[in-house]
């Protein structure tokens, strides 16, 4: 199982672990006051569901607590503290076309396929959308939808997303983003927007101890990846793991000769899949960042991750890449 092409499914599940813990309290969210209050507000001060807004659009880095907080929300604003199977639910999230099916990144891991491209959100999904939206609410005050990294919504599914929420009367629809600059103008004036931050150390320690992972704050490197999301650092954690020790120890700094970089190259390709070879590049600028003067290999780094998203044989771009810089 490839865990860096499953990042959103474990981010989930850290979330998943956090809100178990948190009694579905929004308060107990960790490093989000701006975004807990202005939720919090929604709530309190009213008597009815009717001061909740139709659309509301969450945008922060991944893994920072945007899923964590929906759920809270939810809980609190709607009294739906399972969301699994609730009728009155509808999650949705990215999915890959394969074979005729719609699957999502978990599922195609399951099936043993692996895609360099970005898994979206379909015209389809989006009709199932308007599909729930058109019965009333079972169980809840309100159908909810909660829609997952929105910004990859193709042309066709943010069109009709949009005539979604503009007819939208019964529910209340969230939007998770970390890059919303990708989402239409006209989706983004619809919703009521939340931020998240980052996370400093402090609530880095808090969250990751809370998880029972407080080993990660040890690992310097893992935490710069991280870069104040809990979610991103269990994530780059758990792939270190699936680096060999032999490849790590050979690169804890460039390698000096030809020889060594070919033999590197050679041990990368022949035990690495493409995703891991793409994170261990980011690895690699991160921990040669902290040990080197030069910015040389920092800038063949970066360039190897461009060829190899182009399509270069990654043997062919570890081979020039790990040449010594003369």
């Amino acid at each position: 199982m490839n865990l860096f092409n499953n990042t959103q499914v474990l981010e989930r599940a850290v979330e998943v672990v956090n809100y178990q813990k948190s009694s579905s309290k929004l308060s107990t969210v960790v490093g989000q006051t701006l975004a807990i209050s202005l939720l919090e507000g929604a709530i309190h001060s009213q008597h009815s569901t009717s001061r909740i807004a139709p659309a509301y659009l969450f945008i922060g880095s991944d893994g920072v607590g945007k899923s964590l907080t929906a759920r809270c929300f939810i809980a609190e604003a709607f009294g739906i503290h399972k969301i699994t199977n609730h009728p009155d639910v509808l999650w949705v999230e990215p999915t890959y076309l394969f074979q005729g099916e719609l699957l999502k990144e978990s599922e195609l891991i399951d099936n043993g396929v692996q895609r360099k491209v970005k898994p979206q959100i379909r015209i389809e999904q989006v009709r199932e959308i308007t599909q729930f939206l058109c019965h009333s609410p079972l169980m809840a005050p309100k159908s909810v939808v909660i829609i997952e990294e929105a910004h990859q919504m193709n042309q066709a599914a943010a069109n009709a997303l949009l005539k979604t929420l503009e007819e939208s009367k019964i529910a209340t629809i969230i939007l998770l983003s970390s890059q919303p600059q990708k989402l239409l103008p006209t989706i983004i004036s619809r919703c009521q927007q939340v931020p998240f931050h980052k996370l400093n150390s402090t609530n880095m320690a808090i969250v990751l101890e809370k998880l029972g992972r407080q080993d990660i704050l040890n690992n310097p490197t893992v935490m710069a990846l991280a870069a104040g999301s809990p979610g991103q650092a269990i994530t780059h954690h758990n792939q270190l793991q699936l680096i060999p020790q032999s490849i790590l120890d050979a690169l804890l700094t460039p390698p000096t000769t030809a020889l060594q970089a070919i033999q590197i190259s050679k041990q990368i390709e022949a035990t690495l899949d493409f995703q891991q070879q793409l994170w261990l590049l980011d690895y690699l600028q991160n921990r040669w960042w902290s040990c080197l003067s030069s910015t040389d290999w920092l800038s063949k780094l970066e360039l190897a991750k461009t060829a190899m998203l182009k399509s270069v044989l990654p043997r062919l771009v570890w081979d020039v890449t790990l040449l010594p810089v003369s």
